[in-house]
């Protein structure tokens, strides 16, 4: 099981879904955030690149690529690989959604 499962659309034109899950891998060793200690147990963390994940508006026609955290169901769109190592540190270092970029 995974402490965090992190989906990110690769669905646009640009290609800049593949650059943020790309970031985003880096960032997660970069910032020792790759595997978590949760309950005596090591847990991963997951970087999965995804299809559509039907909020467009924020990603295929927006500059970025939506992103959804897994489990906590927290979204971000219009994701750039500049934005990465702000939600490592802040989402998945500090718990804190960063909400600048978070979809309700």
């Amino acid at each position: 099981m995974y402490a965090h499962h992190i989906f990110v659309c690769t669905n646009q034109k640009s290609g800049v879904g593949d650059d943020v899950a790309k970031t985003f891998k880096k960032e997660l060793k970069k910032q020792d955030l790759k595997k978590l200690l949760s309950a005596g147990k090591k847990r991963k963390n997951r970087v999965q690149t995804t299809g559509c994940l039907d909020v467009c508006k924020h990603c295929k026609k927006g500059n970025g690529a939506a992103v959804v955290f897994y489990p906590e169901n927290i979204w971000y769109g219009d994701v750039l690989p500049k934005d990465v190592a702000d939600i490592v540190a802040e989402h998945l270092g500090e718990g804190r959604p960063v909400q600048r970029l978070r979809l309700e």
